[in-house]
């Protein structure tokens, strides 16, 4: 049981360590991720359906 309460001291210890963004860092860095994945759904999107229409094409 000591060996528990011990990891769990030593995970706090650790997390005053990290480095956390600041609040405008983390609103920069979530819109950077949201406009590259609606980017790259789109990308993928466009791709699929000219893909799909070339096969639709082959009698």
């Amino acid at each position: 049981m000591q060996r528990i309460v011990n990891f769990f001291k030593d995970v706090g210890r650790e997390m005053g360590k990290v480095s956390w963004p600041k609040r405008k860092e983390l609103t920069s860095y979530t819109i950077t991720v949201l406009v590259t994945v609606i980017f790259f759904t789109l990308f993928f999107a466009v791709i699929d359906l000219g893909i799909s229409e070339l096969i639709r094409l082959i009698p």
